[in-house]
């Protein structure tokens, strides 16, 4: 009685309707993870092996190239990396989520909604496994200046990954119904995706261009450096959330001197929460709307 008093509640189509098929769901999120490391040799080793060479080398190169000499670079480097990644792969498997289960719709009713979402969640779980390489890194450089770089305030990457989870879901909901009708949309976004790397200061800092802007003022030109970092601080939710991250996990390493471009304020928490909110609202409404569509397309 109870269960059919709640499936009377949900409306059909919604979102909620994926916690009818939660079981579906979290098997879902299971073949997904199991299917990455099947024939692996490390298996989900690879997971903290492959954050680690990547930043090796990132280090070396970015370290002479920028000459920034930020401290903890390595560490400023996997935590920008880390919430990046995230974002970048868990979008890019739900923009394919809805066409790679084409036989499973057509064979039975399921919430179309599980599908994005099961990736996205099974990229989360990879994004947790990853943060050990933040850890291992962490844990050498404590060793080597005999000082213990975590804190409590680390906890506060939990923040972040509610914030980041929640961007990309709607995210994943938008590109996932929009792929169904425009399969050139993968081309177009590996090459959005491009230029974010770039925008999204991973391998660099912000105060770069504040710099730039210094010198461009006193050659009395326009500061167009100033307005680029505007834009990237305020209208790019994924800087938004690395430089929360960083807060949380490089800032503490700093002994109190953080570089003024990398301190947060409340400003950053709205920003923050409010394109993760606003973007699952679009996301969902956007393939509420759609759904009834796919099979026609797929």
């Amino acid at each position: 009685m109870t269960v059919n008093k709640e499936k009377k509640m949900i409306k059909e189509g919604s979102f909620l309707e994926v916690f009818k098929f939660k079981d579906l769901l979290m098997q879902l999120v299971s073949r997904d993870i199991k299917l990455k490391y099947r024939r692996s040799f490390l298996g989900y080793l690879w997971s903290i092996l492959n954050p680690l060479l990547i930043m090796t080398i990132m280090s070396v190169v970015f370290s002479f190239l920028f000459q920034r000499n930020l401290a903890y670079f390595p560490i400023y480097l996997l935590a920008g990396r880390a919430v990046f990644e995230f974002v970048n792969t868990s979008s890019q498997r739900a923009l394919s989520s809805i066409t790679d289960n084409q036989a499973l719709l057509k064979k039975t009713f399921v919430s179309k909604f599980m599908f994005p979402m099961s990736k996205i969640t099974a990229a989360m779980v990879d994004f947790v496994f990853s943060l050990g390489a933040l850890v291992i890194v962490m844990l050498f450089f404590s060793i080597k200046d005999g000082k213990v770089l975590f804190s409590f305030q680390n906890l506060g990457i939990i923040i972040v990954v509610i914030e980041a989870y929640v961007f990309t879901l709607g995210f994943g909901f938008f590109l996932a119904q929009l792929h169904v009708f425009f399969r050139d949309i993968r081309y177009i976004y590996n090459a959005f995706i491009t230029m974010l790397i770039y925008c999204s200061a991973i391998f660099y800092d912000i105060g770069m261009f504040y710099d730039k802007a210094k010198s461009q003022i006193a050659a009395g030109e326009t500061p167009f450096a100033r307005y680029l970092a505007w834009i990237i601080e305020n209208l790019n939710p994924i800087y938004i959330y690395i430089k929360q991250f960083r807060y949380f996990i490089w800032i503490p390493t700093l002994d109190g001197k953080i570089p003024y471009w990398a301190a947060i304020n409340q400003w950053d928490f709205i920003l923050g929460f409010g394109y993760a909110i606003i973007m699952f609202i679009v996301g969902v409404f956007f393939f509420k709307r759609s759904q009834d569509k796919f099979i026609l397309y797929i």
